[in-house]
């Protein structure tokens, strides 16, 4: 019965095809459109990714997520090296400066100050040079996406060349020489991200009061990392957060401020009701022209069981094309992109949303068909 189900699938090519390809568009646009979600909302704390380091991040109690700094005085860092089971601290300035390009244009980087002695929270990948280098006089180190397109030298006939190690900028009207290329994970903003020292920062950055960003932790060998950021909170009167907490409360704060979360699932809510639309439809019809043979099977002495058994082996194997055709041109569009400012990032996690996505619109197209199966009278193979 298997085998006659299946010849009954592909006889009618017109609306096999049609089934596939409702399924396959719903497939598709379901994980591209949520995949280009988990892109984005990664990058909103990238930076938190790429300083895998310290254990505990310490902030202003205001800070609502890694962009959103407010800073601190410099003596907070005394008093969080203080605090009982930390290892390290060490300062972070994080803050957004004008570059003031070779050709006059002008570029918001994202600065980021490491602690000078250690250099901790430096890129995870150096491109060309080294981080040691920061050490020279006026040096930086940029990022390879910032160095190739925003902070590259623009030609007269618009073509751009790259920035590279020797290359010379003005940060707020100070001078800063590249020592080195890196790469990090994209940022929100896609802005250039640009590493110094944090003595250097705090002289390229506007004169206030206060300039510390953020202090690093790290935790002492057996201590509680929970425990660690409560103790600094209660000691120091300011926030504490392991790196994991951190991405949450930055990624907290997208998803409930900004119409990202909203604009998205419209998209892949339409995609789902679209691919049950097309797929329902034509699966329904296909069950209406079949209805003779599936009289005749019931006349034989075929049950509701086996017939439903045969509609579902239809609609498994019609999901099951669908699903993996919209899976792949979804990743083939991901690769296609993979080198644009389009974010793009596909976990095996969103791959069994998708699956569970597309079983559902089987469910829903199978239920209407089973419907007209299971009411059907037998006799209607001898009529007309």
């Amino acid at each position: 019965m298997n085998l006659v189900a299946l010849k009954m699938l592909v006889g009618d090519r017109a609306k096999y095809f049609g089934i596939i390809m409702g399924l396959t568009f719903a497939s598709l646009l379901i994980t591209q459109q949520a995949a280009i979600f988990v892109g984005l909302m990664t990058r909103t704390f990238g930076a938190i990714t790429d300083l895998g380091l310290p254990d505990v991040w310490v902030m202003d109690p205001k800070v609502q997520f890694i962009d959103d700094v407010k800073p601190l005085q410099d003596t907070q860092l005394l008093r969080v090296r203080g605090i009982s089971g930390v290892q390290w601290a060490v300062p972070l300035y994080k803050g957004l400066l004008k570059a003031r390009l070779s050709n006059g244009n002008f570029q918001t980087c994202n600065v980021l100050g490491l602690d000078d002695a250690t250099l901790i929270g430096g890129p995870p990948t150096m491109v060309q040079g080294s981080l040691a280098d920061l050490r020279k006089s006026d040096a930086v180190i940029v990022d390879d996406i910032g160095a190739a397109d925003k902070l590259a030298h623009v030609r007269a006939d618009g073509t751009r060349d790259p920035i590279r190690i020797g290359d010379t900028l003005e940060l707020n009207d100070h001078r800063a020489v590249v020592v080195g290329v890196c790469h990090v994970s994209r940022t929100f903003q896609s802005q250039p991200v640009v590493f110094t020292t944090y003595s250097r920062a705090t002289l390229f950055a506007p004169r206030e009061r206060k300039l510390l960003s953020f202090v690093l932790v790290k935790a002492r060998p057996g201590v509680n990392k929970a425990e660690l950021c409560a103790r600094i909170a209660r000691g120091t009167g300011l926030a504490a957060y392991t790196s994991d907490q951190f991405k949450d409360l930055t990624y907290g704060y997208f998803m409930k401020y900004t119409g990202i979360p909203i604009n998205f699932g419209i998209a892949i809510a339409l995609g789902f009701i679209v691919g049950t639309a097309i797929a329902g439809q034509t699966f329904y019809n296909f069950t209406l022209d079949n209805l003779r043979h599936f009289g005749a099977l019931k006349a034989m002495g075929a049950g509701n069981g086996t017939l439903l058994r045969m509609i579902l082996i239809q609609a498994v194997v019609v999901g099951s094309i669908g699903y993996g055709l919209g899976v792949g041109l979804a990743s083939a569009f991901g690769f296609a992109t993979r080198n644009t400012e389009l974010s793009f990032l596909m976990p095996w996690q969103l791959l069994l949303i998708s699956a569970a996505a597309v079983t559902l619109i089987c469910v829903l197209s199978s239920l209407i068909s089973m419907r007209k199966v299971i009411t059907l009278e037998p006799a209607i193979v001898f009529k007309g």
